[in-house]
């Protein structure tokens, strides 16, 4: 195609218009997908559509696109696909606030960041775009479900769940952040629903073993995270009978050893349990003490400094060790879906239970000897290890052996057994909500629980009059479309009214984007087995135990099904720090972003995604100010007059001069920074000095080598202003050159320049020899006249040096 326009001042509108019908006329950003280049998969996290890009997403958004970049340069067949999450809480409650359709709401939303996107230039390939609400999408996540539930992973129960008062719905472990909802930060509450679920317990083992695969590649933090969520334990399961009760109730406990320590039992006052075993005598104390615990949060319940509460339930537990009768009680303090929702209480080896012995004046034991005072004295429980005491047989043995050999005497008398057990607890999916994706089931009086058959997917989610939440899902209210006859027998049924929490969309999506427009199938194998795992996850950091786990889970799932050939989905993963402004996260819901766009039609896109990664360290938190964006477009000014100044002077042959020595070290830098440390501000700032040094020296022979250098380094940040001065410095395509290489011959250098600070404060900066001596460096430093400027007759207390860098003169 012709590719007109040649302003000779920086315009950033104008090289924007003229290069992004380029770009989308020539497919540049679309994998050849023919095995003729290496593949790299970089995908970003989809976005929410509750309104448009914000600058949290324009910085996550150009690391990204900085990766995916530079992997072209680099000579790879690279697919950089794009998508909304766009069911789900997000979406809805933004539409509900101003009073309109979920659906025109989030679908205007879609189009408004697609126009940001394609005004940012990233490096998309639009033929993947996908949308979690559109039917044609949904279809296989309803597909998918029915494959966990065919499995027997996914199932319905009744159960105590977590509930947002504000929300009106049901949310996840996951979703329950200090005993708050993490999406309006509304107390949760406790509700005993019937709902569905997802069995990701039953791959809880294999979570933690395939992480193996993950450590140096994943952050250390987020894989440390996963690990406490699910939150292995080892230690026996203990039957204890209960006078007046037939079935033995079972415990879990870590710590076998001090079962001759156990000196009361605990039932979770809100567990039917409790309920069921509390006496006659007991039932109207009891009746009034759940009434108060249901009041309470599940942080505020097992808070450390909580005042201890509790009834006694008029019923005696026997220990099996040793058929000691000990007294049961209901307590706040044990969590009724923690384990059975019972515990042996041990007082002098466990603080809760020590706090709670001491309020009702219960005995005392210790049966582990560990150097420590005596709890009943101390009121402190020791948990440390040691030598067992008051524990029968076990007298002498430490904790190593006894806690085998009482499992093992547990199992031979039919009291319990050794055992493992997980924090980690099912997914709970429904929510009480209308938009999100519909659960294909029906229930039929006669038949039960049906599938919905596969040939009538998707369930497609109707239009309603009333979106707003009510306890209750919107969708019970829509009689025609809830009304349906059953699969099986025929006769009349309901569907399903609860819709999918929006992490079930967002556990497959990034395999659909390499088949998506497959109207046969949620992908087909060979396409993402070519594709994934994918080489380049990027995303928050938020995310670690939600998304993130759900993910992994639905990929061995998949992989059982043989449906994908690799059991992790994403081989690295990199995780920015959140944008701050005005001391909060960036976030639509709190009403504090800022608007890109501004920005963008001031200053011009490549300013705006320079500046985001440039704010520090994208691993890390920043806070957003736009004190150098100025600056930031000073550089790309600066960057384009040397570049067209260069392109004037002949291309030359390799040279050694110091702006070829100091162009060599700047491709290393940028290199390994991108390439191999994922650090994002400091490759920009090595090629800002690059600039400086051309401009310094205009007469250089290696000027144009520099120049150009400088634009191909800066390519994945600004990639618009550097396409214009590839064209102008006489080349055909910056899309298709290759990464700038540095010769290891010209990266060894002869001097260095040496940084001078008096009391901390740069005063002088000087080149000099590389094999100078720590006292050579102090006499140069010392003889500057800058420096002596400073010292004005005082005296020098300490010189401190920092080889090849600086020295720092200390003056009293």
């Amino acid at each position: 195609m012709t590719i007109e326009g040649d302003e000779p001042r920086y315009d950033p509108h104008t090289i924007v218009d003229k290069w992004l019908p380029v770009w989308d006329e020539l497919h540049v950003h679309e994998p050849v997908d023919d095995d003729s280049l290496k593949r790299r998969y970089v995908v970003d996290m989809f976005s929410y559509p509750s309104g448009d890009l914000h600058m949290g997403h324009a910085e996550a958004f150009s690391i990204g696109d900085a990766v995916a970049r530079y992997a072209m340069m680099c000579g790879y067949d690279v697919l950089h696909p794009i998508g909304w999450d766009s069911f789900g809480l997000p979406a809805e409650n933004a539409a509900l606030k101003r009073g309109q359709d979920p659906r025109e709401w989030t679908y205007k939303n879609i189009e408004t960041q697609a126009e940001s996107f394609k005004r940012l230039g990233i490096s998309i390939d639009w033929r993947t775009r996908l949308h979690t609400s559109d039917p044609e999408y949904y279809r296989w996540t309803q597909w998918l479900f029915l494959r966990m539930y065919e499995r027997g992973l996914a199932y319905r129960k009744s159960a105590p769940v977590n509930w947002c008062p504000v929300d009106q719905t049901v949310l996840a472990n996951e979703q329950v952040i200090a005993g708050n909802c993490e999406r309006c930060g509304t107390p949760v509450t406790k509700r005993n629903l019937t709902q569905w679920f997802f069995r990701i317990t039953a791959y809880a083992e294999r979570l933690l073993d395939d992480m193996a695969l993950l450590e140096g590649k994943w952050p250390d933090r987020v894989l440390t995270m996963q690990r406490n969520w699910i939150g292995k334990s080892t230690g026996a399961h203990v039957d204890f009978r209960i006078e007046g009760h037939e079935v033995p109730i079972r415990v879990f406990t870590t710590r076998p050893d001090t079962l001759f320590g156990a000196t009361f039992f605990v039932i979770a006052a809100d567990s039917p349990l409790a309920a069921e075993l509390c006496s006659e005598d007991n039932r109207e104390e009891f009746a009034a003490y759940v009434e108060q615990v249901r009041k309470a949060t599940e942080i505020e319940r097992l808070s450390e400094g909580r005042e201890k509460t509790g009834v006694p339930l008029g019923r005696v537990a026997i220990n099996p060790i040793n058929g000691e009768h000990i007294p049961v009680f209901a307590a706040d303090y044990v969590l009724a879906d923690y384990g059975t929702g019972a515990i042996m209480a041990v007082p002098a080896h466990d603080q809760r239970d020590l706090d709670f012995a001491r309020a009702f004046d219960l005995p005392v034991r210790v049966v582990v000897d560990t150097g420590q005072p005596d709890p009943n004295e101390t009121g402190l429980a020791t948990a440390g290890d040691g030598v067992l005491v008051n524990s029968g047989s076990y007298d002498g043995k430490r904790k190593e052996e006894a806690i085998p050999a009482i499992a093992a005497d547990l199992q031979r008398d039919g009291h319990g057994e050794a055992a493992v057990t997980y924090r980690l607890r099912d997914w709970l999916l429904s929510r009480q909500r209308y938009w999100g994706c519909p659960i294909p089931i029906v229930h039929c009086d006669e038949c039960g629980i049906v599938p919905v058959p596969e040939d009538e997917l998707p369930v497609v989610l109707p239009e309603i009059d009333d979106y707003l939440p009510k306890g209750r899902s919107p969708l019970a209210t829509a009689e025609e479309w809830v009304r349906v006859d059953c699969p099986r027998c025929g006769r009349e049924a309901r569907r399903e009214t609860d819709t999918m929490d929006t992490f079930v969309d967002s556990s497959w999506y990034f395999m659909r984007y390499c088949d998506a427009r497959n109207e046969t199938a949620p992908f087909e194998r060979e396409l993402v087995d070519y594709w994934l795992p994918i080489d380049q996850y990027i995303g928050g950091v938020e995310h670690a135990i939600l998304h993130l786990l759900y993910a992994r889970f639905f990929v061995k799932v998949l992989n059982d099904m043989g449906l994908v050939g690799f059991r992790e989905p994403f081989a690295r993963l990199f995780t920015q720090g959140m944008v701050y402004y005005r001391g909060a996260k960036m976030s639509k819901s709190r009403g504090n972003v800022v608007d890109p766009q501004p920005f963008i039609e001031r200053f011009g896109a490549d300013v705006v995604r320079l500046w985001c990664p440039f704010l520090g360290p994208v691993d890390q938190d920043a806070e957003w100010h736009e004190d150098g964006m100025e600056g930031m477009s000073r550089f790309l000014h600066k960057l384009w007059r040397v570049t067209l100044a260069a392109a004037e002077r002949p291309p030359s042959a390799r040279v050694d001069t110091p702006l070829s020595r100091k162009t060599h070290r700047t491709i290393a830098k940028v290199s390994d920074d991108i390439g191999r440390r994922f650090v994002m501000n400091t490759p920009i700032a090595a090629v800002m000095e690059l600039v400086n040094e051309i401009g310094r020296a205009p007469d250089d022979a290696a000027v144009r080598f520099a120049a150009e250098t400088a634009v191909s380094l800066i390519q994945p940040y600004a990639p618009h202003i550097a396409e214009e001065l590839w064209r102008r410095l006489g080349h055909e395509a910056l899309w298709v050159a290759p990464w700038p290489e540095a010769d290891p011959a010209l990266l060894q250098t002869d001097t260095f320049e040496l940084v001078v600070q008096v009391n901390g404060r740069v005063r002088d900066r000087m080149e000099v020899a590389a094999d100078l001596s720590e006292a050579e460096l102090v006499a140069r430093a010392t003889a500057s006249p800058k420096v002596q400027a400073q010292l004005d007759g005082g005296q020098i207390r300490q010189t401190i040096v920092v080889p090849r860098k600086l020295v720092n003169i200390v003056v009293a």
